[in-house]
């Protein structure tokens, strides 16, 4: 593409920037265009990916019908295939007339499908069948209707990873990603970053009615190692702040330095997805409740063993062991009247080979165990060794309350 052609798309688009990760991109979107195909549109949040679908919608054949962008991740699961697609009258409670979907509304046109790696698998199917046949059907009937429209979707995750997670479909992904296009980050334009920053300054100073701000050469070298994890959307903020607080319209690096966000690194980390917000299952979570209270058993169970060996080394230990995997066993060694607590604080040493009960030396230990810290429960767990619902847990069941 020529220099003079490029130069026309920026600005008649509003992209800003010189950068050859940028000419690229729009080199790329603009020569898928004239086609049919499916472009998949990929960025980091806020760099400005909406501004090539529409340029996209400008230079191919669909430029004379409608475009529509959709931001799939602010609809509701419930009702997007009913946003997308559209319903019948009576398809569900409150459908009290018929609605037509932007798939239906954007024919022979162009729809912008944003974040669309936030979309449910079932409307994925959906819309797989769309893209492969021009189809679809409204919720709540049994017509199929066709759609010539020209798809563009844009996400800031990365699909080929969702995938492999299970959380987008994989035939979806190759239709999408037929020809894709990088948006790169803010933070590896490089003097972009300034030519930004003058864009918007001088923007807000013509609609506040003040002087555009400008930045020392000391600010503006601070500005370009920033990293903008908001990118450009951040940057306009930041401008758009400064514009409208500060006085002196110089603006030096300590000024700059008390707006930038403090403790956001300078080199580029490793990008994380954003939570989607799935509940972890209510059996998933029984199940970690009882794993916590085996380990708790387990931890306990040790820490009697280990005072067994301690007091009786000639003792046999797989009886011991014995009489943990067998409880009845145990229980049939344990006099019916409860020890009071008085009998209960004695040493251990006192014990005969007959009363080697686990039970009736966890009763003891742990009767030890809130007398010697009077009756502090938390102190008693840490001693013994074992987590404050397990002692709890304990006392109940030995009656020590």
């Amino acid at each position: 593409m020529r220099e003079a052609e490029l130069k026309q798309l920026k600005q008649q688009f509003g992209i800003v920037g010189n950068s050859l990760p940028l000419n690229r991109a729009i080199e790329v979107a603009a020569q898928v265009a004239p086609t049919a195909m499916t472009v998949l549109v990929a960025g980091e949040s806020g760099t400005g990916k909406e501004s090539f679908s529409k340029l996209i919608h400008s230079l191919s054949p669909y430029k004379h019908g409608k475009f529509i962008a959709v931001n799939c991740g602010a609809i509701p699961e419930g009702t997007i295939d009913s946003e997308l697609f559209g319903h019948e009258k009576g398809a569900f409670t409150g459908a009290t007339e018929g609605r037509k979907g932007y798939f239906e509304e954007a024919n022979g046109g162009t729809i912008f499908l944003d974040e669309i790696g936030e979309m449910p698998l079932g409307t994925q199917t959906r819309l797989l069948r769309v893209l492969e046949y021009g189809e679809f059907i409204k919720v709540g009937s049994s017509k199929i209707q066709q759609v010539h429209v020209r798809v563009v979707g844009a996400t800031n995750l990365d699909l080929l990873e969702a995938v492999q997670q299970g959380k987008f479909r994989e035939d979806l992904y190759y239709r999408l990603s037929t020809v894709p296009i990088r948006i790169p980050p803010l933070r590896e334009r490089g003097e972009d970053i300034s030519l930004l920053f003058r864009k918007f300054a001088t923007e807000f100073a013509d609609k506040y009615y003040v002087k555009p701000i400008r930045l020392s050469e000391e600010a503006e070298e601070s500005l370009l190692q920033y990293r903008f994890p908001g990118n450009i959307r951040q940057l306009k903020n930041l401008v758009e702040q400064i514009s409208v607080l500060e006085v002196d319209r110089t603006i030096t690096q300590e000024k700059l330095n008390h707006y930038l966000p403090q403790g956001q690194p300078t080199l580029p980390t490793l990008y994380h997805p954003p939570y989607s917000g799935q509940q972890i299952p209510e059996k998933e979570i029984l199940y970690r409740i009882l794993f916590d209270m085996r380990k708790d058993m387990d931890e306990l169970k040790g820490l009697v063993l280990d005072l067994l060996h301690a007091h009786h080394p000639d003792a046999d230990s797989q009886g011991a062991i014995a009489r943990f995997k067998n409880p009845r066993q145990s229980m049939q060694v344990i006099d019916t009247h409860p020890p009071s607590p008085r009998s209960t604080a004695q040493p251990a040493q006192n014990l005969g080979s007959e009363n080697l009960s686990i039970e009736l030396h966890e009763r003891k230990l742990i009767s030890q165990a809130l007398e010697k810290h009077k009756q502090r429960r938390r102190k008693a767990a840490e001693s013994l060794g074992i987590s404050e619902r397990t002692l709890y847990r304990k006392i109940s069941q030995y009656g020590l309350e």
